[in-house]
């Protein structure tokens, strides 16, 4: 396969990211969707993701090491994953169960020191059971979880093709 056909298959999942990445902003900051702590973790992990594709796309690796960069990313997106389902799960609590609203990130991330703050942020809280955006009737954490499964799945593709 040609450098450029393997740039290529770097550029179309750098591109996703940053797709999926202008529409959560779109959707914080012209339809007003605040966003919960799981969902701001959700968009770290997008962004590790788009910045490796970006770095392969910059300097395509050898197969080799695209193998190791494959298994970054899968990794990476394996933690999409399950902050995902940690999401839905939570989501999906009965009302009563719902763990409480805590104080938001930026205050945590002032005043708590960081593993308290990843603690917290992992533990959920009430505003990320709140279900206020739908399509095709799968939520958004439902939607990002289908988007990490599709990353590891692109990675391991991607890890295997050639250059000829």
């Amino acid at each position: 396969m040609r450098v450029k056909s393997l740039r290529l298959y770097s550029f179309i999942p750098f591109i996703t990211t940053v797709l999926l990445l202008a529409y959560a902003y779109y959707e914080e900051y012209v339809e007003y969707l605040d966003p919960c702590p799981l969902c701001m973790v959700q968009r770290l992990i997008f962004l590790i993701i788009g910045v490796i594709f970006l770095l392969t796309f910059v300097k395509p690796p050898q197969f080799v090491f695209r193998k190791i960069v494959a298994v970054i990313i899968s990794l990476v997106s394996i933690v999409g994953v399950a902050v995902s389902a940690r999401h839905i799960w939570i989501q999906n609590l009965p009302p009563d169960e719902v763990p409480a609203c805590g104080p938001g990130l930026f205050y945590m991330l002032d005043t708590l020191p960081f593993g308290s703050v990843m603690q917290e942020i992992l533990h959920g809280s009430g505003e990320c059971a709140e279900v206020s955006w739908r399509f095709l009737g799968l939520t958004m954490p439902m939607w990002t979880l289908v988007c990490f499964v599709g990353f590891v799945v692109y990675t391991i593709i991607w890890s295997t093709l050639k250059k000829k």
